[in-house]
């Protein structure tokens, strides 16, 4: 069995010319962490080579050498780079993710490339993928193909992993695509983030754009769970923390203190990247030269920033701003022994970066927004031996887990220099002590553990999702239940209504029943053998008025009402509603818009399946909490259901109702089916043998599964059909049989 890991790029670095290349291992973080992850898996690469070329015999011979090292090759023109790289994913969801809305920039061509290229990668992984292999799917670039492989692949095993921030759900909406993405992430069994804020932002743009809801962190789709989590990534900490015995890295310490000198050292490092705050930074170490003229010649700025993207027009024009600020600096306050900011517009070796990492006096990383920011880690886990302060923006994912650093909110530059300050009059008492416990927690959190936790969680919802799908009603599933009802001489049939034998509606009243569920009900009911019981949290008015010409016994409000041979029969009193219990369940129908209540004579019901799914998940919380002490005190029962909260009489349920029916006839073959949390009284209730189906979310309590509604009148259809065909077949048997015996019978009498 094979772990595929699906990435825009390769972890390879290309050389070559002429038709020659040379690939050889990146030391990226993901790539270090998955190379070490330990599975049973063998563990193979799926990305772009970054290469371009339509050469034929150019891929083959870049397609060899990658399969020797488990990298398989996904082939883009420059055109798709130009539109799905530096179109879709890092010109409309790049700034869309980093809160930079004004430098989205969209365009059809964008979209229709992002697209095809998870199309192509798609392709790649089914050419591949064989029974019992998993996929693990990497960040924004690919957010599409969770969803196309499922389409594929129902039973497939995918995870999925986003390195960015995910957006709250007001900046999200404004993707034309947003469906479209989210169904895509969807297709993913587990999908994970860096921290929780984008967990909790994934999960509210999925409950308002898709109007699916999620218990907690799941969410049930067809007869699977998605399951989210915050796992944040680490780094290589031996990698880091143990550098400085390095010879190299030894000698980079020796070379980088000669040409600081013994200047305080402030170092940051980044990515050309309006995200990066860069500006802000240089801003913020201005205002501190201003302020404090004591520092002048004493403390130096380092500013490595790696070139990324230079040619597109937004990060030209950073590129241009940045030279400019760092410029004026070094005009205003540079001497002859001194240059207040030092800028190196190049990346670094990991000797050469480590080596300053552990000579800086302070680490200066102020995003304005971050996935993680491993840089920040990188610098604690680099001080081995040596103090140093991080200072930290509050906007990167690793301030989460770095709360010793002195944090800022980047947009504010008196905050920078404030912190500037603090860093440099920290005792070193102090800086050891915060570097120690962060170091601590950084020696555990590492992207081995990161990538063996999403592994576990991975695997875990594969698991749950391989019994869920055991429930599923599949066509072996519906034989062999006909064959229990057609062998049955006493049947009895329990049948939820709304969301049930009806979809559920936004106003209850419009959910009427169809004429084909009014035929189906009335060919169960001819049967002799069945008994038919609609078993609702309706009112007894509603079922009267919609099935009272049926020969179908009914239970309405939960039990409270049940009608057998054409007469309603009342089990408990008609519940007087104190004017206190009405004005609570009122005023949060004032409080929701678009939620109303629905007074029975011996429930009340609170609908919010109209309001915002936010809200209404707020406001129903609320009101159970505002209306615990006054049930309490007038014993009645608090029921949450799909949208609705319902006081009610505990003396009746629909397990009650079920429990009364089989007290008094036995049967033989008992089929329930319902789709709500009130439904699971009744399977609760019923016999193990029992045929209990949930509709939609797979339950606990029932034996099998129907994932939609729409399932339910095809599936009560098969009922029907098989007992015709059985009954037909059962005649053509009788028939051959009569033949037979009377042919023998003959041919005896001949002799």
């Amino acid at each position: 069995m094979k772990l595929y890991i699906i990435s825009n790029r390769l972890p390879v670095k290309a050389a070559g010319s002429n038709g020659t290349f040379v690939f050889s291992r990146s030391e990226g973080g993901l790539a270090t962490g998955l190379d070490s992850l330990q599975t049973s898996y063998e563990k193979h690469w799926i990305g772009w080579p970054g290469v371009c070329t339509d050469n034929e015999k150019d891929r083959q011979e870049m397609n060899e050498k990658l399969q020797e090292m488990n990298f398989h090759p996904v082939f883009l023109s420059e055109k798709q780079i130009q539109n799905y790289y530096e179109g879709y994913s890092n010109s409309t969801l790049w700034p869309l993710c980093h809160y930079f809305y004004a430098y989205t920039l969209y365009k059809k061509c964008f979209w229709h490339s992002y697209q095809q290229v998870n199309q192509l990668f798609c392709d790649e992984i089914c050419r591949l993928i064989r029974p019992g292999d998993k996929v693990w799917i990497q960040d924004y670039q690919l957010m599409l193909l969770p969803g196309m492989l499922r389409k594929i692949y129902p039973e497939l095993c995918i995870g999925y992993f986003h390195h960015i921030p995910f957006p709250s759900y007001e900046l999200f909406r404004i993707l034309p695509e947003r469906a479209e993405i989210l169904k895509g992430l969807l297709g993913a069994d587990f999908i994970a983030f860096h921290t929780h804020d984008y967990m909790r932002h994934f999960v509210s743009t999925v409950e308002r754009v898709l109007h699916l809801d999620f218990n907690l962190d799941e969410l049930q789709t067809g007869n699977r769970v998605v399951r989210v989590d915050a796992l944040p990534m680490g780094i290589n900490y031996e990698l880091y923390h143990k550098a400085s015995e390095n010879e190299k890295v030894h000698q980079a310490i020796d070379r980088t203190r000669k040409l600081f000198g013994k200047h305080k050292l402030i170092l940051s490092v980044d990515r050309l990247d309006y995200s990066k705050g860069i500006l802000h930074r240089l801003h913020g170490f201005s205002t501190f030269l201003e302020r404090h003229p004591e520092y002048h010649g004493k403390v130096t700025l380092a500013m490595v920033i790696v070139p990324s993207r230079d040619h597109v027009g937004s990060y030209a024009e950073l590129k241009t701003k940045i030279d400019e600020e760092i410029g004026s600096i070094n005009g205003h306050y540079s001497t002859m022994d001194w240059t207040p900011v030092c800028y190196f517009y190049h990346g670094f070796s990991l000797e050469e970066l480590t080596a300053m990492y552990y000579v800086a006096d302070i680490a200066l990383i102020s995003p304005l927004r971050d996935g993680m920011n491993l840089v920040a880690k990188e610098y604690v886990a680099a001080k081995c031996d040596h103090p140093g302060v991080l200072i930290l923006s509050e906007m990167a994912g690793a301030a989460v887990e770095l709360t010793d650093a002195i944090q800022i909110n980047p947009n504010d530059t008196e905050q920078i220099e404030h912190a500037i300050c603090q860093a440099l009059e920290m005792p070193e008492e102090d800086q050891r002590a915060r570097l120690q416990r962060m170091q601590a927690i950084l020696s555990v959190q590492t992207v081995n553990k990161w990538a063996a936790d999403f592994i576990n969680g991975l695997n875990t919802t594969c698991i749950q999702n391989d019994t869920l799908r055991k429930k599923r009603i599949v066509p072996t599933t519906i034989a062999q239940i006909k064959l229990k009802y057609n062998q049955a001489k006493q049947r009895l049939i329990l049948l939820d209504y709304d969301g049930t034998l009806t979809a559920l509606k936004p106003r209850p009243e419009d959910a009427k029943p169809t004429p084909e569920l009014i035929s189906i009900l009335q060919q169960l009911a001819s049967d002799p053998a069945n008994h038919i019981v609609i078993n609702s949290g309706r009112d007894h008015f509603i079922l009267e008025k919609w099935f009272g010409l049926l020969p179908v016994s009914m239970a309405a409000e939960h039990g409270a009402f049940y009608k057998e041979n054409g007469v309603w029969h009342k089990k408990i009193k008609k519940t007087e509603w104190g004017t206190g219990l009405l004005s609570i369940l009122q005023m949060f129908v004032d409080r929701t818009p678009r939620s109303h209540l629905e007074i029975k004579e011996t429930a009340l019901a609170w609908h919010y399946r109209e309001s915002d799914a936010w809200l209404g998940t707020l406001r129903a919380q609320q009101l159970v909490n505002a209306l615990v002490s006054i049930c309490t005190r007038q014993k009645l029962q608090i029921l949450q259901g799909n949208k609705v909260v319902e006081v009610k009489s505990p003396d009746c349920n629909k397990g009650s109702e079920v429990e009364r029916l089989l007290a008094n006839r036995r049967y033989d073959f008992v089929m329930a089916m319902g789709d709500d949390t009130t439904d699971e009284d009744m399977f609760q209730a019923l016999p193990a043998k029992a045929v209990t189906i949930k509709i939609g979310n797979v339950s606990k309590a029932a034996n099998y599964n129907l994932p939609a509604q729409s399932d339910v009148l095809p599936f009560l259809q098969s009922m029907l059909r098989k007992q015709k065909n059985t009954d037909t077949t059962k005649s053509y048997v009788r028939n051959r049989l009569t033949s037979a015996f009377s042919f023998f019978r003959d041919l005896l009498k001949t002799k």
